[in-house]
């Protein structure tokens, strides 16, 4: 579930979402004295495709990847590359989450950064809540995208380390407007579907090991409508056959996210039909630079408001 917060904290927030205002602004004129010059991520989860793709998108803006990042046992020490069409190689030596080394060359890297680094996280379930654990002892601000793990734990360890952070299953921002519009529209007319069979299929590439983040968070506003539904009744789709009769293309197999709930009346009369269907990684990453940029103007403006969703990211606007 979206949580917003109230009124009254969204329009404490408006003065750190002037300063993201003119921080997007002073970008797009090509600035080079601007703050956005001196905006450093570290993005956790290379060689990982989503990783990749990240780090792509940071570049594009002008962002620094910083050249260390935490990955998953057995790579330790590797490195890997990142290259855009027309531009210079960029090579990120990596880490074993959870091991001295890891833990030595972030804090030499705060240190030499000044604290001015902000950690993107798509790694792995499993390593949500360890990482968020370290992110806090390090003081570092964090974007976690990585779904799965406690949440309630990642909420509540990230508001006892006191760091600044965006938590987001899902980083679309139109699908993120989707699922704030279904859950006004559970509060404004709930149990307005009740009687309604609920059918929720989401299909992602083969090694995504989680169900569907997105999904799970739709279920309490479907739920609302009125239809009786458990995450567990979600049909995960990963097998190649199954995606291709689901409708996903061949050439997307490898990344994708494709979503599809329907409600059925009782006599099978009526149904209600909603899709959102991404091939590739992309418009996820461009949502991730977005949030890098409004979680800055936050860290800069030294927002009283720490931790966010991505309706927070929606509401400050001027977003790419």
């Amino acid at each position: 579930m979206i949580r917003r917060p109230p009124r009254s904290t969204l329009s404490s927030s408006s003065a750190a979402s002037d300063v993201y205002k003119r921080q997007v602004s002073t970008q797009s004129t090509g600035n080079t004295n601007s703050s956005m010059s001196t905006i450093n991520v570290m993005v956790n989860g290379l060689p990982g495709a989503m990783g990749q793709e990240v780090c792509a998108a940071c570049l594009r803006r002008g962002f620094n990847v910083v050249g260390i990042a935490l990955t998953g046992p057995g790579r330790s020490g590797s490195t890997t590359t990142i290259t855009l069409p027309d531009g210079p190689e960029h090579t990120v030596t990596l880490l074993a989450a959870g091991s001295p080394e890891a833990e030595a060359e972030v804090s030499k890297l705060v240190e030499e950064l000044q604290g001015n680094v902000i950690a993107i996280d798509f790694t792995h379930p499993t390593a949500v809540n360890p990482n968020a654990e370290f992110y806090g002892k390090m003081g570092l601000p964090f974007i976690m995208g990585t779904t799965g793990g406690d949440r309630d734990a990642l909420t509540t360890c990230t508001q006892a380390a006191g760091v600044y952070a965006v938590i987001a299953p899902n980083m679309c921002k139109q699908i993120v407007a989707f699922q704030a519009t279904m859950e006004m529209m559970a509060t404004q007319f709930p149990g307005c579907f009740n009687g309604y069979q609920l059918n929720i299929t989401e299909s992602h590439q083969s090694y995504k090991a989680d169900t569907s983040g997105t999904a799970k968070a739709m279920v309490s506003a479907f739920s609302a409508l009125g239809p009786e539904f458990q995450v567990d009744q979600i049909q995960k789709v990963r097998e190649k056959e199954e995606q291709l009769a689901f409708g996903v293309p061949e050439e997307a197999l490898g990344g994708h996210a494709w979503h599809t709930y329907s409600l059925t009346s009782q006599d099978d009369a009526v149904q209600f039909e909603f899709k959102h269907n991404v091939c590739g990684r992309r418009t996820y990453c461009e949502g991730v630079a977005d949030t890098v940029t409004f979680l800055k103007a936050h860290i800069d403006n030294k927002s009283e408001k720490k931790m966010f969703d991505m309706i927070d990211v929606l509401r400050a606007g001027d977003m790419n």
